[in-house]
């Protein structure tokens, strides 16, 4: 007579054991390396359903229950956590988003790469970006903003020049060259918020003070080239770079033509150089870069500015 009984029990047993499966607390992660491992701890206490309910492609799951001390060896250590399930296996149903697509890697496993819509691109030559790259067409610009430069944009058609000579802004744009003698399209703005503290009044490299960065940037932008900041602040009738304090990792140029002290970044490390590189400078010296021409000046304590490209013997 306790053989139903027994039955039913059996059958209720095995349906916890599932539940207790299938809603079993795990540790859900943003991503799967390719070492196998779990990487990027999202959260822990997740079973499985609940992580891979997002649907997000590099989403997977652990079961083991492990102290945090654990987990943390794992990801200092080994590269990330062992048994490592992915919540997608292939393509399907997964969605990329905007200008991705899903494709399975050599090892077969659903991957999102880049690969931007260009149907409707009619410039087909290079393109300088935002960045003040040459790209050899927009569509490359676009898989560059794809793999981690969201804010990339075409600024012009052409490669990235050094004048505005032969730049043509699109829309309202003008055409401004920087420091580094680069030619940008920039949007003017015409009319400037009202100062409400000294402090943000600068030094321009023009000797002239500006209330606010927003009026230096007017009047970079109607000039058409940069006046940069030589230091926050009035300007100051300096002697010296003594008298000039700067901000924290700036150091102090002298300019000996104009009488002035700007503050300018030290210590950058430069790469190696190309031989259509060189420049040359103010001192009459040639530079294998402009980089190497700031590494020098920033050792002299004496501003440099490139000439023109190319070596000092020729002109």
């Amino acid at each position: 007579p306790l053989y139903p009984l027994r039955k039913k029990t059996l059958g209720f047993r095995r349906a916890f054991l599932f539940l207790l499966f299938f809603f079993l607390a795990g540790n859900c992660w943003l991503q799967q390396g390719k070492n196998g491992r779990c990487q990027v701890l999202y959260m822990s206490g997740m079973s499985r359903e609940e992580c891979c309910r997002s649907g997000r492609l590099g989403t997977s799951w652990t079961e083991e229950d492990v102290p945090n001390s654990t987990l943390f060896r794992w990801m200092i250590f080994n590269g990330g956590a062992p048994n490592c399930i992915p919540c997608k296996e292939s393509c399907d149903n997964v969605d990329c988003g905007p200008g991705k697509r899903c494709k399975m890697n050599r090892r077969s496993k659903p991957r999102c790469v880049c690969a931007p819509d260009c149907t409707n691109i009619t410039w087909k030559g290079p393109v300088c970006g935002s960045d003040g790259k040459t790209y050899k067409d927009e569509c490359a610009l676009l898989k560059a903003k794809c793999k981690g430069h969201p804010d990339l944009d075409v600024q012009y058609q052409g490669k990235c020049k050094k004048t505005c000579r032969d730049v043509l802004c699109p829309g309202s744009s003008t055409c401004v060259v920087d420091q580094t003698n680069n030619a940008y399209c920039v949007t003017c703005n015409r009319i400037c918020p009202e100062v409400t503290s000294p402090e943000q009044y600068l030094c321009g490299n023009d000797g002239i003070v500006y209330a606010s960065a927003c009026h230096l940037r007017r009047a970079t932008c109607l000039l058409g080239r940069s006046i940069g900041v030589a230091y926050e602040g009035k300007c100051i009738k300096a002697k010296s770079c003594e008298d000039i304090q700067c901000s924290a990792g700036k150091k102090c140029l002298w300019d000996a033509r104009m009488s002035r002290g700007r503050c300018s970044m030290c210590g950058e490390t430069c790469p190696e150089s190309r031989t259509d590189e060189a420049v040359c400078a103010s001192d009459n010296t040639t530079y294998p870069s402009e980089c190497a021409m700031k590494q020098a000046a920033c050792s002299l304590g004496a501003l440099l500015e490139a000439k023109h490209l190319g070596s000092c013997n020729c002109k």
